[in-house]
């Protein structure tokens, strides 16, 4: 959305229209609402374009039609058709949280957190056939820091990739910037997590542990199994002094629940049990009548 307002806001640039995905059903009673990217359209008075797929026809005409001078592009999710790619001549410019050509793909930032890099950034580059692959505007880095969630690192990299691509469009617009490829060596990929992936295996280390469950959150939201029930967990301290617990064996001390993992304890941080809110962890075990002594 920042990226959004800066464009929108700015004045070299004008937006013709907007691409965003078509309304879906949110919250309990399922109701139709447009998505926050065409909530902001409508506050600027722009023409919304939500086609449900990108290869539609008449969204690739009126793509035609509108003629536009370049298409930049943010966390959109689908694939830009070739016949679109080729429509404004200056192409599109995908802003892309990565330092590509690591992590190319739908997760670049969770997978950065639990890979346990040290530093992630945002790309500035040419979209092209390829998944990530098209040259590249500018970059900018961001330290991961040893609590950051993915959350947290996404919406500080909203605010300073939107400048990334605010200073992109302007370079493009003035001729004085030129896309270069992409380094060969380093790359990797970044599928979507699912919810699977964000189950905790309290087999690994407890420093992965701890990255899995950052990388997770917000989304997809890591969990683990109690009995018959998931038990989403919200970020965990990592302890040095605990190295007597099993992994997914549970102890309580001094209202703190600690379990065990492959090398040291973690500190529970919030959980939250099926259809109620994250809450702290031993709020949460002093509403269970039979404690559970492993999480697996």
């Amino acid at each position: 959305m920042p990226s959004l307002r800066a464009v929108l806001d700015s004045v070299r640039h004008e937006v013709l229209a907007v691409l965003t995905r078509p309304d879906a059903p949110t919250g309990r009673g399922r109701r139709l609402r447009p998505s926050p990217v065409a909530e902001v359209a409508g506050e600027y008075g722009l023409e919304v374009l939500a086609p449900s797929r990108v290869s539609d026809p008449d969204f690739l005409a009126r793509l035609a039609g509108l003629a536009p001078d370049c298409c930049p592009i943010v966390a959109y999710g689908g694939l830009i058709p070739v016949q679109a790619l080729a429509v404004p001549r200056h192409g599109w410019v995908n802003l892309h949280f990565s330092l590509l050509p690591a992590w190319r793909g739908a997760a670049p930032v969770q997978h950065a957190v639990m890979a346990g890099d040290d530093i992630t950034g945002a790309t500035a580059f040419r979209l092209e056939a390829g998944l990530d692959t098209g040259p590249v505007y500018g970059v900018l880095t961001e330290p991961i820091g040893a609590r950051d969630t993915a959350g947290d690192l996404l919406a500080r990299l909203a605010v300073s990739g939107a400048e990334l691509l605010l200073a992109t469009l302007d370079g493009i617009e003035a001729g004085r910037l030129n896309a270069r490829p992409q380094p060969a060596d380093g790359v990797t990929y970044a599928p979507k997590l699912t919810v699977a992936d964000a189950r905790v295996d309290w087999v690994l280390p407890a420093a992965a542990v701890d990255r899995r469950i950052r990388g997770c959150t917000p989304a997809p939201g890591a969990w683990t199994a109690v009995g018959e029930e998931r038990l989403r967990l919200g970020p965990i301290i990592p302890l040095s002094t605990v190295d007597d617990l099993g992994p997914g064996e549970m102890r309580i001390e001094r209202d703190e629940i600690l379990v065990g993992t492959a090398t040291h304890g973690v500190r529970l941080g919030e959980v939250q049990p099926p259809g109620k809110r994250f809450m702290p962890a031993a709020a949460w075990l002093r509403g269970l009548r039979a404690p559970p002594t492993v999480f697996r």
